[in-house]
């Protein structure tokens, strides 16, 4: 549930930021048509993102046997992807994303085109969309319980609006700058855990050797099996009795996000 409303907290928030960029900008230069082609375009990106969680579910039911495993399994590893592409890509180009959308609607608003409109905040609206499908697609594979993720899923989104209205009001204590940072870092954490239990779904497929299983034994301290221990596998990939190939599949993870974020940071 955590990890839901957090995931929906994260990218609600940056959906409503870039309408809220959208929106300020076609006030301010009244551009002929301009709010309807936004709203339009809202909820074009907001029906091809269900559109989305649709067609997964159905390629789901589907699939069965080892088929099904290895969708479920890519997913995850999409999501995993995912999460990380997007937390780099807004660690580079999250100061620029104002001038980015704002130099986009000029340029529609000069051709008279309202439908260049729709298709920018369509697409924009789409790909957070999508990106919160995915994750929350994954996370219920790893998770399992349905009820506890719509919950959390829908906590996440009352969050978002009262963020986003904080945000609106310019509230001192709430710097979205290192909002985006804080949360960023959760959500590798995050990905770093899908992506223990993809390799964990391959090992167990016979795809990956463990190379040595169990490398300790934490149960003593920490049972993965228990609420705790669970809550903190899904949340971190913590595992009571790691295989080897899971602990350089996690350590292989942070030291590319690690090399990557340096190199940005230059």
């Amino acid at each position: 549930m955590g990890n839901a409303l957090f995931v929906v907290w994260r990218e609600s928030v940056e959906a409503m930021l870039v309408v809220g960029i959208l929106y300020a900008w076609l006030k301010q230069n009244a551009a002929p048509g301009g709010l309807r082609a936004l709203w339009l375009g809202v909820g074009s990106g907001i029906g091809l993102a269900l559109l989305l969680g649709w067609a997964m579910l159905t390629v789901q039911d589907e699939l069965s046997g080892e088929a099904l495993e290895w969708f479920q399994t890519a997913i995850l590893f999409v999501a995993a992807g995912l999460i990380t592409q997007m937390v780099l890509w807004m660690a580079k180009h999250g100061r620029h994303l104002k001038g980015q959308l704002e130099a986009g609607l000029a340029s529609a608003t000069e051709r008279g085109s309202w439908i260049g409109i729709a298709v920018i905040s369509a697409l924009a609206i789409a790909r957070e969309g999508a990106e919160t499908v995915i994750f929350l697609y994954g996370l219920g594979l790893e998770q399992g319980d349905g009820s506890a993720l719509a919950i959390g899923a829908a906590a996440g989104f009352v969050l978002a609006l009262a963020t986003a209205w904080a945000t609106a009001r310019g509230l001192r204590f709430l710097d979205p700058r290192r909002f985006f940072q804080i949360s960023g870092v959760l959500l590798l954490v995050f990905a770093a855990a899908l992506l223990v239990a993809g390799v964990e779904r391959l090992i167990g497929m016979g795809w990956l050797p463990p190379l040595a299983e169990p490398l300790w034994d934490s149960s003593a301290l920490i049972d993965d099996t228990t609420a705790g221990g669970s809550l903190l596998a899904s949340l971190v990939g913590y595992r009571a009795q790691p295989s080897l190939m899971l602990l350089l599949a996690y350590l292989g993870y942070w030291g590319a996000v690690l090399t990557l974020k340096a190199r940005l940071a230059r």
